[in-house]
């Protein structure tokens, strides 16, 4: 094994734990100031680091420190200490782990060698996926019942009811998915999404299964125990459910969990419907092509667009009144040499690519960088769409996500199913 086949290992295995632990920040900072939004309210913006609050972004930082030397305290009345520490482990552990065969972005060759750019790579991604998400559901389980509290035993038996309940849909809906693909293969998957249907339409999962992505997308939701579906946490009736019982770090590790699946649950959903790493109209093969009119583009639209970004970060860091040597217009100053700092560095290396030779290695890894920059901008597309609807909807009562499971998706996805085998049968 060369020096380059253990570097490629290794990034792209940094890639895929790194990532998600990263975004849990990006999560909880969404999650704080689209709650604002919704609630026309400013979000956290008071802690601050020299004066600087990063947009929110430092309260995150406050937070941590907070949980992590808080007092740790577990009850005398908890007979089964080992799982009550166990559960929230689970939990995390799968939520990191369901991640690792995502591909985000496209086969990378170099040097005559191909790297798949995937943590763990596996023909069998989805199912892989499939069975880690599900698991997470014993640690829920677990985390109620070792609690011996009636709150977190109610929250952990509504979750082994969710998960019957969302499971099977779920699992239904990537059946007529899967007729469509004709794989398992999450790489594959993506890169079938790189063609054209009729020569001008993207061939997403959710053009050509749109059934198939409400079902997914609602049984997802109820993966991650989010509301309208976060019934095992449910506050006005079980006082926070399965982690009633928990604090400081383990609480943590329970509420990093859910942001991590929340990061993997919006990455499989791109990846299996909205075409994942690839850019509309310019598969791999079109962008290593078209690779230095890109690279030119981007060195004229970065700035525009950096442009009108610093005006809307001087605008928005101004003090609500009059204040002499205003601390936030400093602080928005600084921002903006950041990132215009950061412009520079990138605008040097798309000129570097203009100089290189067409096709190279440079070109590869250029398309392989545009790719994973997609990627990680759809994700954060959907995690807005998940952190939309839980300040938009109400709770689900508990026999209502039954009915809803059972009654309503089910169907559906059955009903899919049939659909999707004729139309694939009667096309040849």
């Amino acid at each position: 094994m060369s020096l380059l086949d253990i570097f490629m290992i290794a990034i792209r295995v940094a890639f895929s734990a790194f990532v998600p632990l990263c975004f849990i920040a990006v999560c909880v900072w969404m999650e704080r100031r689209g709650a604002g939004f919704f609630q026309d309210r400013s979000g956290p913006n008071r802690a601050a680091i020299f004066g600087f609050r990063a947009a929110g972004l430092v309260q995150n930082a406050a937070d941590g420190i907070k949980l992590f030397f808080k007092e740790d305290l577990i009850s005398d009345h908890i007979k089964h200490k080992f799982f009550f520490v166990l559960a929230p482990i689970i939990v995390f552990f799968c939520a990191v782990m369901s991640f690792a065969v995502v591909p985000f972005a496209d086969t990378l060759v170099l040097g005559g060698n191909s790297y798949v750019m995937q943590g763990i790579p596996m023909d069998v991604g989805i199912l892989w996926f499939l069975a880690i998400a599900g698991f997470s559901v014993y640690g829920i389980i677990l985390a109620g019942w070792s609690s011996t509290n009636k709150y977190g035993i109610l929250g952990g038996l509504r979750s082994a009811a969710q998960v019957i309940s969302y499971e099977i849909p779920m699992g239904l809906s990537l059946v007529s998915l899967l007729i469509v693909y004709g794989t398992v293969n999450l790489s594959e998957m993506a890169q079938f999404q790189g063609q054209l249907l009729f020569g001008f339409i993207p061939m997403w999962g959710a053009v050509l299964q749109p059934l198939g992505l409400i079902i997914f997308v609602i049984a997802a939701f109820a993966e991650c125990n989010r509301t309208p579906f976060d019934l095992a946490e449910g506050e006005s009736e079980i006082v926070a459910g399965f982690h009633v019982e928990y604090s400081a770090m383990k609480f943590a590790v329970f509420f990093m969990g859910e942001y991590v699946a929340m990061f993997a649950s919006s990455a499989i959903i791109i990846t299996l419907f909205f075409g994942g790493y690839q850019i509309p109209f310019l598969n791999t093969q079109a962008l290593i092509h078209l690779a230095k009119p890109v690279a030119f583009l981007l060195m004229i639209g970065l700035p525009v667009v950096m442009y009108y970004f610093a005006g809307w970060i001087r605008r928005s860091n101004v003090s609500h009144y009059e204040r002499e040597n205003d601390p936030r217009v400093f602080e928005a100053n600084v921002y903006i040499k950041c990132f215009w700092g950061l412009i520079a560095i990138i605008e040097l290396l798309l000129l570097a690519i203009l100089l290189m030779q067409s096709g190279g290695a440079a070109t590869h890894i250029f398309v392989a960088l545009l790719q994973i920059c997609t990627f990680l901008v759809k994700v954060t597309m959907m995690i807005f769409v998940y952190i939309w609807v839980r300040w938009t909807l109400p709770r689900f009562r508990y026999d209502q996500l039954q009915k809803l499971g059972w009654q309503m998706l089910l169907p559906l996805a059955l009903l899919n199913i049939f659909i999707t085998s004729a139309v694939v049968v009667a096309l040849g």
